[in-house]
């Protein structure tokens, strides 16, 4: 045991982990100050926002924040890391051109359209909101993972996980003492403006480091989406299924049952942090090795982040599900509702990390295409599931439809990858 936590790939991983851990904590003092001095609609409100956030955002993304991880692993291989911000510089605008072309679009649609879907007036105007800051919270994911393919993981995870939260904290303390709640959704939205301003100058910075440019560009805009659009369908479907149940709670029930669920969906995610640390330090060793087809270090390497994975994940788990009434008490005395809620969820959970870093190994070994068809038909039962259930169970079965299609997509993922490559991405 000592031996493997000393390991250097692992220890990497605890690092990233530590630092996740703290962004957990900040993001969970957010949440709590939100709960319990906002009003419950404002919250329901700010998580609709999100949802939509996540939607949108990851269809303009076009996938370039995953892709950009396989694209230095490709050019380290090949000791031409310094080519790395031309791709880059060219993700920019094509992520940017996307979001001005999802503006003009909902331009077009009726707000009166929108309104009488969601049965709800101000939906239209909570939806326009998001979309206007899409060029923002695009340009701050981009910035975030290319940090990571620069190998700077340490700035990577401080504004995925520290000053992602603490800027809406601090525009949050500022509107709540201002008398000013109704502004929740406007906040954290300003926060995303923020933050794709200062990645930047970091992703500048650390841009300088790497001068040695080839003569050409090795890859054109159509290199890069062709690589890039497999793995945008997958993460629009990953941000779907982690938002559509969200946007149909959103049109069946009330806003205060939106802010209950997300409650627990936020509990539950909690314990994906392992698996979500692992992957970024993984993901360009994996895509490395692969392209060098050194196949036992790329088993290796699976192997280890399969057992790092399921090691801190179980307990996290158990922890969660045993003091569940306790954690969502402090959220607020209302939140106990979302108990079974809650049980459910970290039941998908478990189900994910018993698959290991499938997801990641799909997208960095050129299965990208399968994953999408993977995720494409997660997506399809999670929507038709949600659709049935939610009418019927309120939101514990927007909890059911959404480990049903966890278990879907990871379960065919795993399956292929170990038909394909006879590599175990779950626990050997």
């Amino acid at each position: 045991m000592i031996s493997f936590l000393k390991d250097g790939f692992v220890n990497k991983s605890l690092k990233v982990l530590l630092l996740r851990g703290g962004g957990v904590v900040l993001f969970f003092s957010l949440t709590l100050f939100l709960t319990n001095f906002f009003p419950t609609e404002e919250v329901g409100k700010y998580d609709f926002t999100r949802s939509i956030l996540l939607i949108i955002g990851g269809l303009c993304l076009l996938g370039m924040d995953q892709s950009i991880i396989y694209f230095s692993g490709a050019l380290k291989s090949s000791n031409q890391l310094g080519e790395l911000k031309r791709v880059y510089k060219k993700m920019l605008t094509m992520v940017l051109g996307m979001s001005v072309g999802i503006i003009f679009l909902f331009l077009i649609i009726p707000n009166s359209l929108i309104d009488s879907f969601f049965d709800k007036e101000e939906t239209s105007k909570l939806i326009l909101n998001a979309i206007l800051s899409t060029g923002a919270f695009t340009i701050t994911l981009l910035n975030i993972d290319t940090l990571r393919a620069l190998q700077k993981p340490f700035f990577s995870e401080l504004y995925r996980n520290i000053y992602r939260h603490l800027s809406f904290l601090i525009l949050a303390l500022i509107i709540f003492f201002s008398n000013q709640t109704s502004w929740l959704t406007e906040a954290f939205l300003a926060s995303f403006f923020i933050l794709a301003l200062t990645s930047s100058i970091r992703v500048y910075i650390a841009f300088k480091e790497h001068k040695e440019y080839t003569p050409q560009g090795l890859y054109s805009h159509k290199a890069i989406f062709k690589r890039s659009y497999p793995m945008a369908l997958s993460s629009i479907s990953y941000f779907l299924m982690q938002s559509i149940d969200i946007v149909l709670l959103s049109k069946f029930t009330t806003f205060e049952t939106v802010a209950y669920y997300a409650a627990a969906v936020k509990i539950a995610t909690v314990t994906s942090l392992v698996l979500l640390s692992v992957n970024i330090i993984a993901g360009p060793k994996i895509a490395e090795f692969y392209t060098k087809n050194d196949k036992e270090a790329l088993k290796t390497i699976v192997k280890k982040s399969s057992r790092l994975i399921l090691m801190f994940s179980i307990p996290a788990i158990l922890f969660l599900f045993i003091f569940s009434e306790f954690i969502l008490s402090l959220f607020g005395e209302e939140f106990v509702n979302a108990k079974h809620v809650l049980w459910v969820l970290l039941l998908g959970q478990f189900i994910r990390s018993l698959s290991g870093p499938i997801a990641i190994y799909m997208n960095m070994t050129g299965k990208q295409n399968r994953m999408h068809q993977f995720l494409f038909l997660g997506l399809g039962v999670n929507i038709l599931l949600n659709w049935i259930f939610i009418p019927k169970f309120g939101m514990q079965g927007a909890a059911y439809a959404t480990v049903i299609s966890i278990m879907l997509w990871s379960g065919l993922a795993v399956v292929y990858a170990y038909k394909k490559d006879k590599i175990k991405t779950f626990i050997s």
